[in-house]
């Protein structure tokens, strides 16, 4: 099967799911989700496969067992991309594409800040931030709301030192051509526009070298 687009029945559905998050909704219309949202997903994850890598879909289920909120179904289908960095989601509110660093481990954060104070490495990511923008692409990303120590704070790129975490979104909402096959073209259109950014964190970030125990602390 080819992906011919997203249909307005998985944006309602969702839409649905906000106001019934119960067992009962979710095993009246779980047909819906299996038809609606996750086949054209896998449909359009397969496709997206040979330039963004193998696709991880998160599960419907939310783990509450140390949330507040014990409603039992999330109300979005994330797919995220590790090895490209990628992310795409689906809701009520149409389709939502993202590409960077979710989370980085301390080492991580410290070869990030390294590259930021760096006058080279940090104009170079100012530079690809500048492109992102061009792309209508907004700047996202966990903020100290302070400078981190060890830095000026008339740093001239402060704003960036402040960042934990640092991705890049397109919220597309739900035009008409999101029914369509135009879907996966104005998402990849997206995903690509993201690549400065992502170029800069690989090359000056990369992975962590950490043990996982150890990767939450900063």
């Amino acid at each position: 099967m080819s992906f011919d687009g997203i249909s307005l029945a998985a944006l309602d559905f969702y839409e649905d799911l906000e106001a019934d998050n119960s067992k009962s909704f979710w095993t009246a219309h779980r047909h819906v989700y299996d038809e609606q949202v996750k086949a054209p997903l896998q449909e359009l994850a397969a496709e997206l496969g040979a330039e963004f890598g193998t696709a991880k879909f998160f599960r419907p289920f939310r783990d509450v067992r140390f949330a507040k909120d014990k409603t039992p179904y999330k109300t979005h289908q994330g797919v995220y991309f590790a090895e490209s960095r990628r992310y795409l989601q689906v809701s009520a509110a149409g389709l939502h594409a993202s590409g960077g660093y979710y989370e980085m481990a301390s080492d991580q954060l410290a070869r990030y800040r390294r590259a930021v104070a760096e006058d080279l490495p940090g104009q170079a990511l100012v530079k690809s931030l500048a492109l992102a923008e061009k792309a209508k692409l907004l700047i996202r990303g966990e903020q100290l709301t302070r400078i981190p120590p060890g830095f000026a704070k008339d740093h001239p790129r402060q704003d960036l030192l402040r960042h934990k975490s640092i991705w890049v979104t397109r919220e597309f909402g739900s035009p008409d051509w999101l029914q369509t096959p135009r879907a996966k073209t104005e998402l990849v259109k997206a995903w690509r526009a993201m690549q400065p950014l992502i170029d800069w964190l690989d090359k000056h970030v990369g992975q962590s070298d950490l043990p996982v125990a150890r990767r939450g602390e900063r």
